[in-house]
């Protein structure tokens, strides 16, 4: 899959702009504040219809304006595919092939963006809500089906919360719903365990590629109750064990809404051991290995990256430019690009223009 052509209408600094794309490297330029950013941010909203950058959708439209639009032509298994998305203060409305679609996860199936952003490099000493969702969104991309499972556990969890804040909540409920939670974190648990797995079956020859020495790097997954086979009876006992803790708390302690993984670098906790370029280049092979999961070839993501060569010293730069060749479409975006007689898009006062580097 590949984005052929976008065209943005009231999209953030953009008025209208119109810009085809490369099959493989495209390499965006401009000065801090043109509106690089802007434009990658449009491609990873094909994706998943909303932005890495914010969660309200009316600040993507332009000032004064009633709508923002976002047009591509997708280059999806042999044919093309054109997606259109509609933003305005009544919603945002999705059409693929000038049809609306019912799900939103049809998006991802013929547009799947890895984005990578400057913020990603905290990744491992951030927050597990962090972790959480990069793991989830990650999975719900390869296996369509974990959404849907995600989804139901979070609404089974609201229901169990809401009536933990009750007073004198009831105990009969409590106890059902409890069990639906138990049993509904068992394919979470065994889809995040199995998909960690495939993710360290690449990440360590990603970060060696990138670094330029061998280097040992895992991803270790913490559930909240150890996988085995009696997976969902130690869970009932721990849910158990803290029901009136719970309803002290007002809030369910346990659960795969709590869950997390860390990464081991050299026997050690890279987010406390590893130093300041070690966790860049660990962050930036953690986003990359999705790409490898995907087995067919046409139906690789395409890989956007923002700012991601700040920071790195120029044989790093190269480096990673030289493996980022190997792969299908690929975004960059930076104020300057350390390699010559490159074609980039260079960007000033919100206009695109072609260009050797």
């Amino acid at each position: 899959m590949m984005v052929r052509r976008l065209e943005l209408f009231h999209y953030r600094s953009y008025a209208h702009l119109t810009i085809e794309f490369n099959e493989k490297m495209n390499i965006i330029l401009g000065e801090n504040g043109s509106g690089k950013t802007n434009l990658v941010e449009a491609i990873h909203y094909l994706s998943l219809a909303r932005s890495f950058r914010t969660n309200d959708d009316a600040l993507l439209i332009q000032k004064n304006q009633p709508f923002a639009k976002i047009k591509a032509t997708i280059a999806y298994q042999q044919t093309t595919k054109d997606v259109e998305i509609i933003l305005s203060n009544e919603g945002k409305r999705v059409l693929m092939n000038h049809k609306q679609i019912q799900k939103l996860s049809q998006l991802s199936q013929v547009i799947n963006v890895i984005i990578f952003e400057p913020k990603d490099v905290l990744i491992f000493d951030d927050f597990p809500k962090v972790r959480r969702k990069f793991i989830d969104i990650a999975i719900s991309k390869h296996t369509p089906a974990y959404l849907d499972q995600i989804t139901k556990y979070e609404q089974i969890l609201k229901e169990r919360n809401a009536l933990l804040k009750y007073i004198n909540p009831d105990r009969r409920h409590l106890t059902l719903l409890t069990q639906r939670l138990v049993e509904q974190s068992l394919p979470i648990v065994q889809a995040r365990a199995d998909y960690l797995r495939q993710i360290n079956e690449v990440i360590a020859k990603i970060f060696t590629a990138i670094k330029g020495e061998k280097s040992t790097i895992e991803l270790r997954y913490v559930p909240y109750v150890d996988l085995n086979s009696n997976f969902l009876e130690k869970a009932q006992q721990l849910m158990d064990q803290n029901m009136e803790t719970d309803m002290k708390r007002k809030t369910t302690q346990f659960g795969v809404h709590r869950e997390d993984f860390v990464v081991i670098y050299d026997q050690n906790k890279i987010a406390s051991y590893g130093s300041q370029g070690e966790n860049r280049l660990a962050s930036i092979a953690l986003k990359l290995s999705p790409y490898f999961l995907v087995q067919d070839k046409d139906l690789k993501p395409v890989i956007v990256l923002d700012d991601v060569l700040s920071e790195l010293d120029e044989k790093t730069q190269l480096r990673l430019i030289e493996f980022l060749e190997k792969m299908n479409q690929v975004f960059i975006t930076s104020t300057h690009y350390p390699k010559r007689d490159v074609e980039t898009y260079v960007i000033k006062d919100n206009q695109v223009t072609r260009r050797k580097n």
